[in-house]
């Protein structure tokens, strides 16, 4: 009896103790702005955004190539390089499911757990460790990796404003503990498309910035009014270049379109030879040519680390800055802004802030590679780092508070 009244008191004395412990934990949320180049945190419409940067820690981070939006999506959340994650490009052919393209707009493919198998997101490592999850969009976050789901998910939906997506992750946020997911992602895509519609040095595309970052103000503001520590990991997936109808190269003048398949154009092009048509391409467009130069997927430039995964189009035509390639007739001029481009150009430079508990303050990272931003958020966290990964947590041990 004075065993069990013993346990009861400990209990009593326990309980509320450790239950207010796990109340308290910060929870960690992954913002990204898709298409926000680095220097536009330079622009003075920001001042959420800038006061997180001197809250915590910021720098230029390199995005992985190719530089588009879900390779590197994909990359923040493994740690892997592309080549190694599966998603090659926004668009791409796998040698095993003939006649069949994954593009972003082709929700049947998009949402196949085909495409995306090849490396497992940071949700679902924190889910198997027992770590409640939310998404509220990020590209591959809507497709079950081995039957395994984050806790909450939603399907990403245009027509969710901005605003909405803010109320929906406070309103996770504000669960009781048992409830609140411990990790949630949230995307905005408003900065890329301004940038693309409008090009990077437009009014619009200040005006979409500063949309996004009385966001952000709202989400700080919503964390604080529930008194909620929270680690907030802000990136982007990529910046932006203006290109310009004037600055094209037309593939069909090098090569008739019968012979080859375009599985993407623009910043870059990946391009597979139609059947028996190999040499013939090939010989038309290897090596250098006015504002493109093209290549074999298995001799492209080393520092990219791109063209060993076999859903790598076997030619791919990298352009010049601000140049776009094209195929056949165009019905929209390439115009406003595009990425893509060589992860070395200044103008494809992303992202990068951390502000919260877990971070040091006023901390200015020099340049890293994005594959450092898992690790990063591994131990954060408290999940195990793993050698595996390309990225390694050495790179921003700084940008951490211990």
């Amino acid at each position: 009896m004075r065993l069990l009244i013993a346990l009861v008191a400990l209990f009593c004395l326990s309980g509320p103790v450790l239950a207010a412990e796990a109340d308290d934990r910060p929870v960690t949320i992954l913002v990204s702005i898709d298409g926000f180049r680095a220097d536009y945190l330079d622009r003075g419409v920001t001042p959420n955004l800038v006061a997180l940067a001197a809250r915590g820690a910021t720098g230029p981070m390199r995005p992985s190539f190719p530089t588009k939006t879900f390779p590197n999506h994909y990359t923040l959340v493994t740690g892997l390089r592309p080549d190694r994650h599966g998603i090659v490009g926004n668009s791409m052919i796998d040698p095993r499911r003939p006649g069949q393209m994954f593009t972003i707009g082709d929700a049947k493919q998009a949402l196949d757990p085909f495409w995306w198998d090849e490396a497992e997101p940071l949700w679902i490592t924190a889910e198997k460790a027992g770590m409640r999850t939310a998404t509220a969009f990020w590209p591959g976050s809507e497709v079950p990796f081995g039957g395994v789901r984050p806790h909450d998910w939603l399907r990403f939906d245009y027509n969710i404003t901005n605003r909405q997506r803010i109320d929906i992750v406070l309103d996770w946020i504000r669960r009781p503990s048992a409830n609140r997911p411990a990790f949630v992602t949230l995307y905005f895509d408003t900065v890329d498309t301004a940038g693309h519609k409008y090009g990077p040095d437009s009014d619009e595309l200040n005006a979409a910035i500063a949309e996004v970052d009385a966001r952000i103000g709202d989400l700080v503001a919503g964390l604080a009014a529930m008194d909620r520590e929270a680690n907030l990991v802000i990136v982007s997936d990529h910046g932006m270049q203006a290109v310009s109808a004037d600055r094209v190269v037309q593939l069909d003048e090098l090569i008739d379109s019968a012979s080859y398949i375009p599985v993407v154009t623009g910043s870059y092009a990946a391009i597979e030879p139609v059947t028996g048509t190999d040499s013939r391409v090939a010989d038309a467009l290897l090596g250098h040519h006015d504002h493109m130069q093209c290549y074999r997927r298995e001799d492209l430039p080393a520092r990219l680390a791109y063209g060993k995964n076999p859903r790598v189009a076997a030619i791919m035509c990298l352009a010049d800055a601000g140049w776009s390639i094209v195929s056949g007739p165009q019905k929209y001029a390439p115009d406003g802004g595009a990425h893509g481009y060589d992860n070395a150009d200044p103008d494809m430079l992303a992202l990068f802030i951390a502000s919260g508990p877990a971070f040091r303050k006023g901390a200015h990272l020099p340049m890293f590679d994005n594959v450092d931003v898992a690790p990063l958020l591994r131990a954060v966290l408290g999940l195990p780092q793993l050698e595996t990964l390309d990225g390694h947590l050495a790179d921003l041990e700084p940008a951490l508070a211990r």
